[in-house]
């Protein structure tokens, strides 16, 4: 009967990926799984022709795109990461000749091509999924234990700032199919969607279980950007919840600053993480994008709306002034999760105004930046100090809210006591310390200790918060933001003049 209930599955199946799917799988095949892999060599094929990567240092060819340029547009959105990046090179959206880029995107095109091929075994489809409620899920598990890896592996990417993790992501993400169960998100507002889900199953015997289901019914492809555990409680979730979510058949892809080994490191009851880290090398191919290059500094960085020195209030409030135009500025009050709000002093026309220390200095976090930014989507902050020991924990909020912003594409404006560079020279990792030149006698102990923040965390932290500090003050940013607008506001006042020249 199993057997019965399993063909008539198929038979229906097939039908549901006629059209675009079947077409787009016969053609991935002519192209990719006609020309496999030997060895180190990984092979393309267009119109008969052998394009070869027999290394990572080789420059992706000319002629391939000249040959793909013959295939319709369908063709090449449906022809995987590799093929779209040489496309967005050819027409000069990226910057071409980056062999570590290109040696992730074979990883990338990897995956991509097990999916395909495995795209029922892994339940991918959401039409031909099982619509089960992920708390008959729980409830069955009760009396039938259930156990349901992927056959297919995810990727762990992981880097250093700037050097394209989460553009190559994107790029995977894009090219896969609309009806897959596949989902895109930050880990913050990962993590606080986990919590809040949480709270919602209170009083349920295994919470935890229940959000694991409902996570995997929603997408058993999940890609994670800014893979990074800061916090104790979300340290001690990720344990369980991802052992659940790999045995309901999660694939995970994720982007870090951080190798599997190094996360959470110098957290508190790290012992208690360390399983997950050991799940996570299981159920992951591990990738190190070795590339140098920080992209983000590579952009026309201006001045842009970064603004240093305390005299520099007044030109920060008139610029704000500007952006609003006509509206009236006034105090008003965001909504985030679980029923908490958000004060704003001054907000109007989608801008708002703070002191560092009504946004850094209180007890908020991801919520409550995720929150102000679904309302707002520029942000004027006027104060922002140099960082050290003794406000390290304003450092972490400040850390988290260019994380926020940058994840939504919203515009900053800010005064600030120095660079971004100058803002974290005091905010140093373990080794930095160590490397770092012995106390003269001219420097006392207590000075010095006043003076640097030894911290792993957010030492590495700091680099990706001046690497987009940067980006996010450049002219492409802002004509980024400005076309964002346009999008979701076409008559509004928000215009590429606004961003660029207020």
């Amino acid at each position: 009967m199993r057997t019965i209930f399993r063909n008539v599955r198929r038979f229906r199946s097939a039908f549901r990926h006629q059209g675009d799917n079947i077409l787009s799988g016969l053609r991935i095949r002519e192209y990719y799984w006609a020309n496999r892999r030997f060895g180190s060599t990984y092979n393309l094929s267009f119109n008969a022709e052998i394009y070869r990567y027999a290394h990572p240092s080789h420059r992706i060819s000319r002629a391939l795109f000249a040959d793909a340029a013959k295939v319709t547009n369908e063709d090449l959105s449906r022809a995987g990461p590799l093929v779209e990046y040489e496309r967005r090179i050819s027409v000069g959206d990226l910057m071409d000749g980056d062999s570590c880029q290109v040696d992730t995107l074979r990883e990338l095109q990897r995956l991509y091509d097990e999916l395909v091929e495995s795209a029922d075994a892994c339940r991918l489809d959401r039409y031909a999924a099982s619509e089960k409620a992920s708390r008959s899920r729980w409830l069955w598990s009760r009396f039938i234990p259930q156990s349901s890896y992927s056959p297919v592996k995810g990727l762990y990417l992981y880097g250093g700032v700037g050097t394209g993790k989460t553009m190559l992501m994107d790029l995977f993400f894009d090219q896969l199919p609309c009806s897959w169960r596949k989902k895109r998100i930050h880990f913050h507002d990962f993590m606080l969607d986990v919590h809040s889900r949480l709270q919602k199953h209170r009083g349920v015997a295994d919470p935890l279980e229940v959000v694991a289901g409902e996570i995997s019914d929603e997408s058993i492809l999940l890609c994670v950007d800014e893979f990074m555990v800061t916090d104790v409680a979300d340290a001690l979730i990720l344990n369980r919840l991802f052992s659940q979510l790999f045995s309901n058949g999660m694939i995970l892809v994720s982007t870090s600053n951080r190798a599997p080994d190094k996360l959470y490191e110098g957290g508190l009851q790290r012992d208690l993480f360390l399983p997950f880290i050991s799940t996570l090398k299981e159920r992951c191919v591990v990738h190190e994008i070795g590339s140098s290059t920080d992209y983000r500094k590579l952009t026309s960085a201006q001045q842009g709306f970064y603004f240093t020195g305390k005299e520099s209030s007044a030109l920060l409030k008139k610029k704000f002034e500007k952006l609003i135009g006509k509206h009236a500025a006034g105090p008003q009050e965001v909504e985030v999760v679980m029923g908490r709000t958000l004060q704003v002093p001054l907000g109007a026309n989608g801008c708002a105004y703070f002191p560092f220390e009504e946004l850094c200095d209180k007890p908020l976090g991801a919520a409550d930046y995720f929150g102000l930014f679904k309302r707002f989507h520029t942000l004027a902050l006027e104060g922002v100090p140099i960082f050290a020991l003794h406000n390290r924990t304003a450092a972490y909020r400040f850390v988290t809210l260019v994380d926020v912003m940058y994840e939504n594409k919203a515009r900053f404006l800010c005064t600030a006591e120095g660079t971004p560079f100058e803002l974290f020279r005091r905010v140093v990792t373990i080794s930095d310390a160590q490397q770092m030149a012995p106390r003269t006698s001219s420097r006392s102990r207590k000075t010095d200790d006043m003076d640097l923040c030894v911290d792993n965390e957010l030492g590495f932290a700091k680099d990706r918060t001046i690497s987009r500090l940067t980006e996010m003050n450049s002219s492409e940013y802002l004509e980024q933001h400005a076309a964002m607008l346009a999008e979701k506001h076409p008559s509004s006042e928000h215009g590429s003049e606004n961003a660029l020249q207020a």
